[in-house]
């Protein structure tokens, strides 16, 4: 090697450049996803409260910020984030309990761009948020409410069980199914003999 400067400066700057807009952006998702992540928590809290008005108040607002942000960032750019595929799996969740608790079918999402490993884990969550449901409604005196629940679950176990899911998404299933069974106890509680 010769004695000569072979480290170009201009390549370091620019890339120093990128870095502090990526770092910069990285900021604001993980700021925005934090936002969205619990205004959805919110969501399926009052949902179990049994404020629907505000539950779907709420969901609109999240969809207004979910929108915007993918006019703020790229889509490329926001599914990189952990930040962000967290608080979309979140409001993922919160979504279909609300579309499940006001008879809707559970369907795809219009207008906010889900990854479909996003979408999984929401659907796995949910069943959750199911047993919490009908444990509710029973001590209510609704027991049919319970029933109705263990029937969803199973539906969608039933659908769930035809996925190869791995790593992330396995843990996801394997609680899934660990609701499809307290659904069942919780059933056969109520209405054995």
């Amino acid at each position: 090697m010769q004695n000569v400067n072979m480290v170009n400066k201009k390549l370091f700057q620019k890339l120093k450049k990128a870095h502090i807009q990526y770092e910069q952006e990285r900021k604001q998702i993980i700021e925005f996803s934090n936002i969205v992540l619990h205004a959805s928590k919110r969501v399926i809290f009052a949902i179990h409260r049994n404020d629907m008005s505000k539950a779907k108040k709420s969901l609109k607002t999240i969809e207004k910020t979910l929108i915007q942000s993918e006019k703020t960032f790229s889509h490329n750019r926001l599914t990189r984030e952990g930040s962000y595929r967290a608080c979309t799996e979140e409001y993922a969740e919160a979504k279909i309990f609300y579309n499940i608790v006001a008879n809707q079918e559970i369907d795809e999402i219009p207008n906010i761009n889900l990854e479909p490993d996003t979408y999984l884990g929401g659907i796995c969550d949910v069943t959750g948020e199911l047993v919490r449901f009908a444990i509710n409604k029973a001590a209510d005196g609704k027991k049919e409410e319970a029933k109705k629940a263990k029937m969803l679950i199973n539906d969608i176990m039933g659908e769930l069980v035809e996925f190869d899911m791995t790593g992330y998404l396995r843990a996801k299933y394997d609680q899934a199914k660990n609701n499809l069974k307290k659904i069942e106890q919780i059933n056969y509680e109520i209405y054995r003999v």
